[in-house]
């Protein structure tokens, strides 16, 4: 009887040494985990509000595992030709949500102005806002050119009735963000306003050309839509 009873003792002293064993060594695994150093992506210079990253101006930095988001960039392609959307300090872990990615607002050296209409000859009615559109001149006076090397961005598209050009029920910006193109492509094609009034982000620069060709009213643009991107690796001053 006391030999059977001192077997099931030492069972269950062995028991509870197994679970005591595999619990600290549960622990020291969580622990191992947290220390484990993943890359993040970081830039090696200050970044203010505005500016497009360019490829030599990011790392790839490593930090431990607790310390690292979801919203944290691991990937350095990732951030390549974006825009920032807030100031990002220098080795500060670049988070998804401090990316423009639609470029709607004004970048680094930019404002948004308004074209006045007797400057335009045409305008492609599929434009939207955060779309990219090549400029053109047209003129009795002018020989027809490109007026910049680059595409600029359309702030807003508007009506005579000063509302902005889109499906309401489903914004092609919305549809965008969703990465849904065929809703994306439905809005434009269900949005058939006239476009009255057009905003484009542009440089001082780029202004004053274009405002000194169209004042006289000899020379007009022509907007055409444009699928470019933001050109890797030049900032929005250089797009002239």
């Amino acid at each position: 009887m006391n030999k059977q009873k001192n077997l099931w003792i030492s069972f269950i002293a062995v028991l509870i040494s197994a679970v005591l064993v595999y619990g600290l060594y549960l622990m020291q695994k969580h622990q191992l985990d947290e220390q484990e150093l993943v890359a993040v992506v970081v830039p090696k210079r200050f970044l203010t509000a505005g500016e497009t990253i360019k490829a030599n101006d990011l790392e790839l930095r490593y930090l431990p595992k607790a310390a690292v988001s979801k919203e944290m960039l691991d990937t350095i392609s990732l951030a390549i030709g974006k825009e920032t959307a807030a100031p990002i300090g220098q080795f500060e872990p670049i988070v998804s949500w401090r990316l423009n990615h639609y470029y709607l607002h004004p970048r680094k050296q930019e404002s948004t102005f308004q074209i006045p209409k007797e400057y335009v000859r045409s305008i492609s009615n599929g434009i939207r806002a955060g779309d990219r559109v090549l400029l053109y001149v047209s003129g009795e006076d002018e020989v027809s050119r490109r007026l910049f090397r680059q595409s600029v961005v359309v702030a807003s598209v508007k009506s005579s009735g000063n509302m902005e050009i889109d499906n309401i029920e489903q914004p092609h910006l919305l549809s965008l963000a969703e990465g849904n193109e065929e809703k994306m492509y439905t809005a434009r094609r269900d949005a058939n306003a006239m476009i009255e009034y057009l905003n484009l982000n542009l440089t001082e620069e780029q202004w004053l050309e274009l405002d000194t060709l169209c004042r006289a009213g000899t020379a007009k643009l022509v907007v055409a839509y444009s699928p470019e991107s933001y050109p890797t690796g030049q900032e929005s001053g250089e797009n002239k």
